[in-house]
């Protein structure tokens, strides 16, 4: 029987970091208050405001969900819309938590290529609906990387960003993947403050699980006017720890000295490697790799001819389109394992997905 494989399944499925299972295990030792009322908390927060060069209003919270879901209920009210695009996790994959969360807010999609959204398609919202018989638009949730792996640029950005203030909207960014979109603009001299509160982005969910550290996101407010009272939200969900230190100490430990950088940039370059790899098999691309993850297409006896060799991933994008996902530990033996079992499959099927 094949061992399953689940290396490119998910960047979930990576273990913590080394940083990260270090820090945990130096933050056991001795007592310190609780609550996040810890050294360890402060200094997590001081270097998030340092790393976006602005003072901010720092949360830490246990998963994504709870991040996107609270982050939108800090901005909006049960007879307010928010507007996503049509593959956000927010509609698609959070079981209702942000309308929940915020006591019944609408979330409204809408579509555009390449899983980002543009003023264009947001106009057409505007003239939904007649006064009080429709939703108030309030919240335009953006997400960095995209779902199907996607970077919005700084300008890209910008011009959102100006169209909610136009409008009177306040800015959400799913930032579970902002390591990846951070480290791929890197390269291109852009800061982590240009693709955010620059670009106009309010509050931003900075995931730190899909880049090896364990149960922890940061919700961080830039425009701090919206944090109020966020701490009493953050504990009536459930998501306020009692031992914060040991989740603060993993943010320490890759914030300091740019290890969240550079496993988001190894993560991106394995992806690059992949999809280079699989271009030359033949393989078409769903969109181009700007982050972490391979969107490819692919006969469906091509998919299972995978999969019977022990290589799980999931379909992702209409009937042929299949998600590869790399992390902070994909290693080159990984990308060579699946780039020779796919060069095998394609020759024995005669098949590829162009």
């Amino acid at each position: 029987m094949t061992a399953a494989n689940f290396a490119f399944a998910s960047d979930n499925t990576a273990g913590v970091c080394p940083e990260a299972l270090a820090a945990i295990a130096a933050a056991n030792a001795d007592r310190v208050p609780s609550y996040g009322d810890d050294a360890h908390t402060a200094e997590a927060r001081r270097l998030l405001a340092e790393i976006f060069g602005r003072e901010c209003d720092v949360f830490f919270v246990f998963n994504g969900t709870a991040a996107n879901a609270l982050a939108l209920s800090a901005l909006c009210q049960r007879h307010h819309a928010v507007v996503c695009h049509a593959v956000a996790h927010v509609d698609t994959d959070e079981c209702g938590a942000p309308e929940f969360f915020t006591g019944g807010s609408k979330v409204l999609t809408v579509t555009g290529p390449a899983a980002k959204i543009r003023p264009a398609e947001l106009e057409p919202l505007r003239h939904r609906g007649h006064g009080v018989h429709f939703p108030k638009l309030r919240a335009l949730s953006l997400t960095q990387a995209t779902e199907l792996g996607t970077v919005y640029t700084p300008a890209e950005l910008g011009v959102l960003g100006e169209f909610a203030r136009t409008h009177g909207w306040a800015v959400h960014l799913d930032g579970a993947r902002f390591a990846n979109a951070a480290a791929a603009q890197a390269e291109r001299g852009v800061t982590p403050a240009e693709l955010t509160w620059r670009a106009g982005v309010d509050v931003l969910c900075f995931g730190g699980t899909k880049n090896g550290l364990l149960g922890t996101e940061a919700v961080v407010f830039f425009n701090r006017g919206l944090a109020r009272e966020f701490e009493y939200r953050v504990k009536q969900a459930g998501q306020l720890a009692s031992k914060q230190r040991f989740a603060s100490a993993q943010w320490v430990a890759v914030l300091r000295d740019g290890a969240w950088l550079r496993h988001a940039a190894h993560a991106n370059q394995m992806a690059r490697t992949l999809s280079a790899g699989l271009q030359r098999l033949g393989f078409a691309l769903v969109e181009p790799t700007e982050a972490n993850g391979v969107f490819v297409r692919m006969t469906p006896s091509v998919y299972a001819a995978l999969e019977a060799r022990g290589w799980h991933f999931y379909k992702f994008v209409g009937d042929d389109g299949y998600r590869l996902m790399c992390s902070w530990d994909t290693r080159e033996a990984d990308v060579a394992a699946f780039l020779a079992d796919a060069a095998a499959v394609a020759s024995t099927t005669g098949q590829t997905a162009k």
